[in-house]
């Protein structure tokens, strides 16, 4: 059983026009990994709706609490990418589970997403890698504490 634990971020973000503003809406993650054909084998829940530039050091430690307490050896986090780092470092603290967290750069809710991919490519990391925590996006694993994101080019690199 994996646990997905879902806080917002650009992934659940919602539009209503192309000058409004954005708000986080209900998270799409069970309708993402059902495109993927996963329909199981997964517990989710919602811990906050936050951009994560609005994340405090206590929504990461209330992302810490939570992912410590659940009885679930594989854990898979959504998160907004713009802090994402400094999350998957609050995260080191816990041990013997295998932590992934995963985003997108344009929300699921919009034609042209990497939500669907980053969503089945985190399921495939978090079931495969060995005890840690990671950053599994476009295509890539990062080990926590050596990834930055690249703003300018918009993707995630080792530091």
């Amino acid at each position: 059983m994996i646990e997905i634990f879902t806080t917002g971020g650009t992934i659940d973000k919602v539009y209503f026009d192309a000058n409004s503003e954005f708000e986080i809406g209900d998270s799409l993650v069970e309708e993402l990994l059902a495109e993927s054909n996963i329909r199981e084998g997964f517990s989710v829940t919602g811990l906050m709706r936050k951009d994560s530039l609005e994340m405090t050091d206590d929504d990461r430690e209330a992302v810490r609490a939570a992912v410590s307490r659940c009885s679930a050896g594989r854990v898979l986090v959504t998160h907004g990418t713009d802090t994402m780092p400094e999350t998957a470092r609050a995260l080191l603290s816990v041990k013997d589970k295998t932590i992934v967290l995963t985003g997108a750069m344009q929300p699921a809710r919009m034609r042209r997403t990497d939500a669907v991919f980053n969503i089945g490519f985190a399921w495939a990391a978090v079931g495969l890698l060995p005890h840690g925590v990671y950053i599994a996006m476009n295509g890539e694993v990062f080990e926590a504490g050596s990834v930055r994101k690249n703003l300018k080019a918009q993707r995630f690199e080792r530091t």
